[in-house]
């Protein structure tokens, strides 16, 4: 005897009993996996008689009326039912464990209820609800009910945990990938339906995109956001989604912390210690119901990886999984793989799984309130990241290499994270340190961008996201008006065992009185970290129209000037503004305000303009005209090193008789 499994409804499979020595999945034949199966003559006639069977057996629930359906509505659920559930404890292997009713929550969220369930079981009865379950399928009288989901609050005493109904899964199994689905458009094989042309409403991601000035991006401020649209709230004692783990792999503790601030009002558990790639050959080459399923938001030399269950596993490729939202971001396109188990940690606070990937497979492509759905057979976009760190010696390692999900908030603060902990682990010594870093973004369709960032000290994670690295990634993931394809980005760090920092130690005005249109001098006092004082003239022309006043002249580091710079209008001025979202990191500036006005507009730049060209230039009834900006006239000295501190002098401007 065999099984052979058919298709009793148009979502569901069902199994047959028949005679023979192999298991066919007839779903899979459908799609010709099996094709070298069929080769011999033995199994044509045998595959003949299976089609046979199968014809009859899926026509036979459309015939009778008593037909016993595979799932179970939560109409029939009662109090005291009892079932099974599936998940991994160890591996990748689903086992069953005993689940009992205990009632019904009706309305628990709009339009849906919530099945209450106690799960007796040698190991849950000492770790009670876990993290990572948010999936495992349960069954109610031999039909699937829903998925385990959803967890009282922290201490539990009981093992209780909430079930999402399937039907709401399967609901969003059905959904339709809004059309115009760049991702996987370009990366992926089209789906059943053909896609149109995307609009900007339509856009995948557009509900997590960081609502800002075009350039101007800021990844707390995006965190904020975030948290405030789609963050897990919860009354205590209530029920709440189970939190899903973030399984990190090549992630310092530092960084660590950091990405915990940024995702876990979204709701989800960073933990260290899983999140790797194992690729186990001996890993299912396809999603199981009660199989681990993890998404990979980072995969290499450094992982993130959010582990939970797969629900439902129909024949043509797609799965439903976790029961909740991940990041409740709708259609999405991010890795996946087959999660494997290495433990269940127990714990008083929140137990939860630790796992890694076994094999990496399909795309997340829906993320809704009720479940996220994955079809195996579309890859994800990802953007590649090469790092190199030079001037450490003796360094074991200076080359990184790691993948990052093409998600709007995601990328850069995974990205960013990845970064900091690479370095902290090759260049971490207990010496001063100068470091530069220079990035390469490479977006699709308009070329590269070369940025430059440096700093004292160990780069850490606000280094690193205030850097003209992480805002650009922001800002070319967020634009407004185009999907952006970031191709790679290429990082390079150099690093110095010395701070190669001047202090500014003072500012003496050697021309108190000037006239009108000539020249003031500085001379500016720079201490070294150690030796001599160092100083430099710096000649300051001020113009005939400060004639009669006092002007305060400010000496400020390069890299703390902030050029004005023409609103955006595309992505490729976008671009071109990132590399000058400062001046130069090794020089010194003195400016100073001037009476005029400048303008920006279109891409251009103008800093100073006469008052009757300003009067003609602002328009009346349109507010979207030029930008104008109160003008600064600046003069940049180059130095040797980098600088700290500021100061402010005043000179006084004389008026000259003609």
């Amino acid at each position: 005897m065999f099984w052979l499994r058919v298709s009793a409804s148009a979502s569901l499979p069902g199994w047959l009993w028949l005679d023979g020595p192999v298991a066919l999945d007839c779903a899979k034949m459908r799609m010709g996996r099996y094709s070298a199966f069929a080769r011999s003559p033995s199994t044509l006639l045998a595959t003949a008689a299976v089609g046979a069977v199968l014809a009859l057996a899926a026509a036979a629930p459309l015939a009778r009326s008593d037909a016993r359906p595979l799932t179970i509505p939560v109409a029939e659920i009662k109090a005291g039912m009892k079932g099974y559930g599936l998940t991994v404890f160890r591996g990748t292997e689903p086992e069953r464990f005993d689940v009992e009713v205990i009632g019904i929550l009706q309305g628990f969220r709009p339009g849906q209820p919530l099945i209450l369930i106690k799960t007796p079981n040698p190991r849950l009865d000492i770790v009670k609800t876990v993290r990572g379950m948010s999936g495992s399928p349960i069954y109610l009288d031999g039909r699937l009910a829903g998925a385990y989901s959803y967890s009282l609050a922290q201490f539990e005493t009981e093992p209780v945990a909430g079930v999402t109904p399937i039907d709401l899964m399967l609901t969003e199994m059905r959904r339709p990938i809004p059309p115009g689905f760049w991702p996987l458009e370009r990366r992926g094989p089209r789906l059943s339906h053909e896609p149109r042309a995307a609009t900007t409403a339509e856009s995948p991601g557009a509900s997590t995109r960081f609502e800002g000035a075009p350039g101007r991006y800021d990844i707390e401020e995006h965190a904020r956001q975030l948290a405030a649209r789609f963050g897990a709230g919860g009354a205590a004692g209530g029920f709440i989604p189970a939190a899903t783990p973030l399984m990190l792999s090549g992630f310092s503790d530092k960084a660590a912390s950091t990405l915990r601030g940024l995702v876990e009002p979204l709701g989800l558990e960073p933990l260290q210690g899983g999140g790797g790639a194992s690729y186990d050959p001996k890993a299912p080459s396809h999603f199981v119901n009660g199989g681990g399923l993890g998404v990979q938001l980072t995969r290499g030399d450094a992982s993130a990886m959010a582990l939970g269950t797969a629900t439902y596993v129909d024949g043509a490729g797609t799965i439903a999984g976790f029961g909740h939202p991940m990041l409740n971001g709708g259609a999405e396109a991010l890795p996946t793989c087959i999660g494997s188990v290495l433990w269940i940690d127990a714990s008083a606070a929140a137990s939860h799984k630790i796992g890694e990937c076994a094999r990496s497979l399909g795309t997340l492509v829906q993320d809704r309130p009720s479940a996220i759905v994955v079809d195996e057979r579309v890859v994800a976009p990802v953007i590649p990241f090469e790092v190199d760190i030079s001037g450490v010696v003796g360094a074991p390692r200076t080359h990184w290499h790691f993948e990052v999900a093409d998600d709007k908030f995601m990328a850069s603060g995974l990205a960013l994270g990845a970064i900091e902990s690479l370095i902290e682990s090759t260049t971490s010594e207990r010496r001063e340190m100068t470091w530069r870093l220079r990035s390469q973004v490479t977006v699709g369709g308009h070329g590269r961008v070369d940025l430059e960032d440096v700093g004292l000290g160990t780069p850490d994670g606000q280094d690193l996201g205030h850097s003209k690295l992480g805002q650009t990634l922001g800002d070319v993931l967020n634009n407004p008006w185009e999907h952006p394809r970031i191709e790679k980005v290429d990082v390079r760090l150099d690093v110095t065992y010395a701070l190669e920092v001047w202090r500014l130690r003072g500012v003496e005005v050697l021309d108190a009185v000037v006239d009108a249109g000539e020249k003031a001098r500085l001379r500016l006092h720079l201490m070294p970290e150690y030796g001599p004082e160092i100083t430099r003239v710096v000649e300051v022309t001020l113009p005939r129209e400060l004639a009669g006043k006092d002007v305060d002249l400010e000496i400020i580091p390069g890299w703390e000037v902030i050029p004005e710079l023409a609103p955006p209008e595309s992505l490729d001025e976008l671009l071109a503004n990132e590399p000058r979202q400062n001046l130069a990191p090794r020089t010194m500036v003195v400016q100073f305000r001037v009476p005029s006005q400048g303008i920006a507009y279109r891409g251009h730049v103008t800093q100073r303009l006469p008052a009757f060209t300003v009067d003609a230039l602002r328009p009346a009834n349109d507010s979207t005209g030029p930008e104008f900006f109160s003008s600064w006239a600046r003069t940049v000295l180059p130095v040797d090193f980098l600088v700290e501190g500021r100061d402010k002098v005043k000179v006084k401007v004389r008026s000259v008789l003609r």
